[in-house]
């Protein structure tokens, strides 16, 4: 969950620990940490922290140290931004794998990444997640979600590219599938390495026909879990709108032997994981619910749990070990922070 509670050097705060740690005290099996970046130039937002160096381990170690103490197990997203580093946070002009319109640029266009650049970026990836092992975490999640550098080899409309990283999703999905098996390469067989996706983008024409050849390729390569970002368990698909189906239920019900499957998108109440469960998912994510509801996971276990939504008091989000720059960052969320 994006928070901006890190320092501008990279380094993970104090603030996003205790942010974290309570969620872990809550009884969340998983604590998945906010997208950090791999390269230096890959940041997407001001307060993120980093994996590009191995100066972080230190602190990275105390965060993990500080979740197991609750048994939950601590996963890094790792991420680069691509065209969505905005170059006057990084540095760096805009990275994809086309030249394309960027207003994150100061050119007005992103940096085509040369064949260099991507072997370059897939051993970024690769040495974030062996400093992930080095500083005790449990596993990583490759954030393929979004919108981001990932998704953006992935789309249509952005890659244009005719050598082996591009053309169809075989090109296409071939950044990911190097970064996966690097990855896989290089750290112990026991940690965890899954991926997350966002099964349609429609303005990066992501399909879900495209989404769903990608998964079944993917699945044979070891990986752990597949985490679909659906942004609603609830909406149908995007290219087959009038279909019953909801996201989750075109990939569970359309690709035999998964990893675990994650489901994620407007998950608040009990019902709610339930109706994810339902779907064909092993395991619910929440970032929103865990905002205000620190305890979350552990009322879950109540049938009919379902806490009141927005808006939020700050002495409430305050209690929920929200730091002032989490919160100013919320109140960009409508409704979500009542007004002074």
């Amino acid at each position: 969950m994006t928070n901006k509670q890190s320092y501008a050097d990279g380094t993970i705060s104090q603030n996003e620990i205790n942010w974290l740690v309570r969620r872990a005290k809550g009884s969340f099996g998983i604590i998945t940490t906010a997208a950090s970046h791999v390269s230096k130039d890959g940041q997407g937002w001001e307060g993120e922290f980093g994996l590009y160096d191995d100066k972080f381990i230190d602190c990275l170690s105390l965060l993990s140290r500080s979740i197991k103490r609750y048994d939950s197990l601590i996963f890094a997203q790792l991420f680069h931004g691509g065209m969505r580093a905005p170059e006057h946070l990084t540095g760096f002009q805009p990275i994809t794998a086309s030249r394309t319109i960027c207003k994150e640029s100061k050119s007005g266009y992103t940096r085509m990444a040369s064949d260099h650049d991507i072997w370059r970026i897939i051993q970024d990836f690769t040495s974030a997640a062996v400093r992930c092992v080095e500083s005790g975490f449990d596993g990583i999640e490759l954030h393929g979600a979004h919108g981001y550098l990932i998704s953006q080899f992935l789309s249509k409309t952005i890659n244009k590219r005719t050598d082996k990283w591009g053309g169809d999703i075989n090109g296409r999905s071939q950044f990911l599938i190097e970064i996966v098996n690097s990855i896989k390469n290089n750290v112990p067989e026991n940690f965890i390495v899954g991926i997350r996706l966002s099964p349609e983008i429609e303005e990066l024409n992501i399909s879900l026909e495209d989404s769903i050849k990608l998964i079944r390729k993917v699945k044979t390569m070891g990986l752990d879990f597949i985490h679909l970002s659906c942004w609603d368990i609830y909406a149908p698909s995007l290219q087959y709108p009038k279909d019953p189906k909801r996201i989750a239920e075109w990939i569970t019900h359309s690709i035999d032997n998964l990893p675990p499957i994650i489901s994620t998108g407007k998950i608040w109440s009990a019902e709610d994981a339930q109706n994810a469960i339902d779907q064909g998912a092993d395991l619910i994510g929440v970032a929103r619910a865990a905002i205000p509801y620190p305890d979350w996971a552990k009322n879950i276990e109540e049938t009919k749990y379902n806490p009141p939504k927005a808006p939020f008091s700050v002495q409430q989000l305050q209690d929920a070990e929200l730091s002032a720059p989490f919160i100013n960052y919320m109140r960009k969320w409508k409704s979500f922070v009542e007004d002074d």
